[in-house]
């Protein structure tokens, strides 16, 4: 089949471009997406904004898209620029290549996550403007930096700025995840990160004694207790076809550390753990919970956070968000069948829920297989092209809003 079709559309010729550009951790290099985002910005006539919230090396790129009434709260729709990185040898095409094959997949590092909803926005702000559209709402469209190292030097210290407030922010969009069926899963929350390190301290000497209270026996206790409540929010997660991975806490041990030769007990410990805290745990009973264990297992703990996320309430999904009504109007609509959930990792979303602006994490990719961070990233161009037509309908509806 050939690809001439696909190769010569605009829209996937700009997208292709954008992904040739190699933002990849763990030193991305920003300056080739800001003079294309400039490029961008002045075919669609709109203004360039370019924010360093934390240092030079990390911008937020803003273009704007005023709206009539632009007293209104406007809508955000962000997306980053930065990706994973590659690990070429796995690859069969060329991972910032951006190949098409006779199938109409474009292969590269960031078709997924998240390359194409950021380009997608613009295209579909490009359509709009080109059939003569005006909307109600201000848009603004961002790219961050660093959100695959937990935006800390992105979006996080952005909405702490008065450059952000000055947006005046309403709702946000973010990236969602592809779905491997029909379905198109919409993300209206988030879980919280607890990455933790037991540091353990115990009786030290020889091998060849039975020493009391080694640090070997309160490590045996607490892994004991971690792997319970694993065991537990995997069988809640098993009988309840209802949930998803985001409904529940996942626990995960991550690292074990200590000792220095085999016939030494020794005085210090480490336990690693990525543990997700699901909506419906409430965080002090939690670490209250921890502190027991840690006293029950024989003191001497310490307990280190290398995250430690606060609760976060979700986005409302019901007649209270007139944005949810828009974006399910929108969705209705076009026919398409979404599935609201929380989301199974960590997004942007998370700063703006937090700074008390609803936002929805959605990337239109259905029946394609989730392959963020994967080898052979790809996403259909067909898809692609799709997936700009359901933005035009969302971004409509809800720069609409009264």
């Amino acid at each position: 089949m050939s690809t001439e079709r696909w190769e010569s559309n605009e829209e996937i010729q700009y997208f292709r471009d954008y992904l040739r550009i190699p933002s990849v951790h763990p030193n991305p290099n920003y300056a080739p997406c800001l003079e294309f985002l400039r490029q961008q910005a002045e075919q669609l006539q709109l203004p360039l904004a370019v924010h360093y919230p934390f240092d030079s090396d990390n911008p937020v790129v803003v273009l704007t898209w005023q709206g009539l009434k632009p007293e209104l709260p406007a809508l955000l729709l962000n997306s980053h620029m930065d990706v994973v990185p590659v690990f070429a040898e796995n690859w069969t095409h060329p991972p910032f290549g951006a190949d098409i094959d006779a199938e109409g997949r474009i292969f590269a590092r960031g078709t997924q996550d998240m390359k194409c909803v950021g380009m997608q926005y613009l295209a579909a702000i490009r359509a709009l403007k080109r059939n003569g559209i005006r909307l109600k709402r201000t848009i603004h469209i961002s790219f961050v930096a660093d959100e695959e190292m937990g935006g800390r030097r992105g979006m996080r210290p952005f909405v702490e700025t008065e450059a952000f407030r000055a947006l005046n922010i309403g709702f946000g969009l973010d990236e969602g995840l592809a779905s491997p069926t029909a379905e198109f899963p919409v993300f209206y929350a988030e879980r919280s990160v607890w990455r933790m390190t037991f540091k353990i301290s115990g009786t030290a000497g020889h091998g060849s004694l039975l020493l009391p209270n080694t640090a070997g026996e309160k490590l045996h206790y607490i892994l004991d207790k971690m792997m319970q409540l694993r065991r537990q929010q995997v069988a809640r997660l098993e009988n309840n076809p209802e949930l998803t991975i985001g409904d529940v806490t996942t626990i995960n041990l991550t690292r074990i550390g200590g000792g220095v030769q085999s016939n030494v007990v020794p005085p210090l410990l480490t336990a690693g753990f990525d543990v997700r805290l699901a909506l419906d745990v409430v965080h002090e009973e939690f670490y209250a919970q921890l502190e027991k264990w840690m006293e029950q297992a024989g003191g001497g703990i310490e307990l280190e956070f290398d995250q430690k996320h606060p609760y976060v309430p979700a986005t409302a999904i019901d007649d209270s968000n007139p944005f949810w009504l828009a974006f399910k109007s929108a969705t209705d609509e076009l026919s398409l069948k979404i599935r609201p959930q929380i989301f199974t990792g960590g997004t942007d979303s998370r700063y703006l829920r937090k700074s008390g602006i609803p936002a929805l994490g959605f990337s239109p990719m259905n029946n394609t297989p989730v392959l963020l961070h994967d080898h052979d990233e790809w996403i259909g161009a067909d898809t692609y092209l799709k997936g700009i037509k359901i933005y035009e309908k969302i971004i409509s509806n809800l720069a609409n809003v009264d």
